[in-house]
């Protein structure tokens, strides 16, 4: 008898975790990864930030924790004071007892909950992601339901900057009630976010066209070590009296890649709606993985409550924020002290971890196969690569690439990519 498996298709390979599978199995000494979406030190290595080692120590010798299981929604003070730290303390929302927050496992957990809740309770069926945008997003709105997956424009490749004119136009022609997935800050992969004066046009257009904004928020005080400066954008929207969602990860601003640290902030319009939301999520999460794990969420839970771990992290986030910052600059130094073709002060505008180089699939095959810099197709590359000892190396591979493989997309051949 034949397998009843035997007619499974072999699926894609996910682009990112192949990259890392490449990277680890590549005997070359003078490799570079610039391709996962993790922070490294200058000497290439993770970083356990030191306030939670502090705190995973404080954990391990208190006798009085134990392994029971957590509630459905997670454990309430970690997503208090989540959402506090999305929203700000004194947020009218938050007083009015019309936002609160569900632990999640990671942001992509956060992502998915929350696309089921609006594709299955709330019968929504289109949404859009900004072009490009991190691949999963469209994945797990489609898994989540929905029927319908469109994108507005976002990159404005000639200019390297943000295309907000089409931005607004695709919002513009959505359909009401179409769920709109918002980076809060340090979008990916390009690097580049909207204005506070952009904001508010296209808060101006949700508003319109009744579109209904879903945040993901990945890198709040990562990006720019400032807390508060990284949530305008949600808080803004709040103060306009939005409705949202926004998924929140705390794997890049704790370094908790893989305790999986999530939460799910809602803001409602009435109070009177939260007992009959969280019982709904309540039936999606017990259906998917029952209920969420304790330790990650415990160590971020403690941090963000006591007064002096809080501003230990807040040091370490400032850290890795102006580490990042330093390589952007001198990423840029180095190509034009070198000469490479093109204006690469992209780079600089960008913010957050990573950058979104302009390099053409041919260039980034010649980067990875020649000089074994790894990064992925799209030219996305993590600025936490990037260190003092690698960074001639990783630019002279730059400059070769574009030196010898130009891109010819505006037509004359004779000229060297513009970047």
């Amino acid at each position: 008898m034949a397998s009843r498996f035997a007619d499974v298709p072999l699926g894609p390979p996910i682009e990112v975790f192949a990259l890392m599978k490449a990277f680890a199995d590549d005997p070359h000494p003078n490799k570079v990864n610039l391709g996962a979406g993790t922070y490294k030190t200058e000497e290439s290595k993770p970083w356990v930030l030191p306030v939670v080692r502090e705190t995973e120590l404080m954990m391990a010798n208190d006798v009085t924790l134990n392994h029971e299981y957590l509630p459905i929604l997670g454990m309430e003070a970690f997503s208090k004071a989540a959402t506090s730290l999305l929203l700000g303390e004194d947020n009218v929302a938050i007083n009015e007892q019309r936002a609160f927050g569900i632990q999640t496992l990671s942001g992509t957990g956060a992502l998915r909950v929350g696309a089921d809740f609006l594709a299955k309770v709330c019968k929504y069926t289109v949404f859009y992601y900004s072009n490009p945008t991190w691949e999963n997003h469209r994945l797990l709105f489609l898994n989540a339901g929905f029927e319908s997956a469109r994108t507005y424009r976002y990159w404005d490749e000639s200019g390297r900057c943000l295309d907000i004119k089409g931005f607004l136009e695709d919002l513009k022609n959505a359909p009401p009630h179409s769920v709109i997935i918002l980076h809060a800050i340090a979008h990916n992969p390009t690097g580049c976010d909207p204005t506070q004066e952009q904001w508010k046009q296209i808060a101006d257009v949700c508003e319109e066209r009744q579109l209904f904004p879903f945040f993901d928020s990945a890198y709040q005080g990562f990006a720019s070590g400032d807390v508060d400066k990284d949530a305008w954008a949600v808080r803004y929207f709040v103060s306009r009296g939005f409705e949202i969602f926004c998924a929140q990860s705390f794997a890049k601003n704790f370094g908790l890649y893989n305790e999986r640290v999530g939460n799910l902030t809602v803001v409602t319009k009435d109070s009177s709606n939260v007992p009959q939301i969280k019982s709904q999520l309540t039936l999606i999460v017990r259906g998917c993985y029952s209920n969420p794990p304790n330790h990650g969420a415990r160590i971020v839970a403690t941090i963000l409550t006591n007064p002096d771990l809080n501003q230990k992290w807040k040091k370490c986030i400032e850290i890795m924020s102006t580490r990042i910052k330093e390589m952007r600059i001198l990423l840029n130094t180095t190509l034009k002290a070198l000469g490479t073709p093109g204006n690469w002060d992209h780079i600089l505008t960008q913010i957050g971890m990573f950058s979104y180089t302009g390099l053409s699939k041919r260039q980034v095959e010649n980067m990875v196969k020649k000089h074994r810099v790894y990064l992925l197709s799209s030219g996305r590359i993590n600025m936490c690569g990037i260190t003092k000892e690698n960074v001639k190396y990783v630019a002279e591979a730059i400059h070769d690439s574009v030196r010898s493989f130009p891109d010819i997309s505006s037509g004359d051949s004779n000229e060297v990519a513009k970047f």
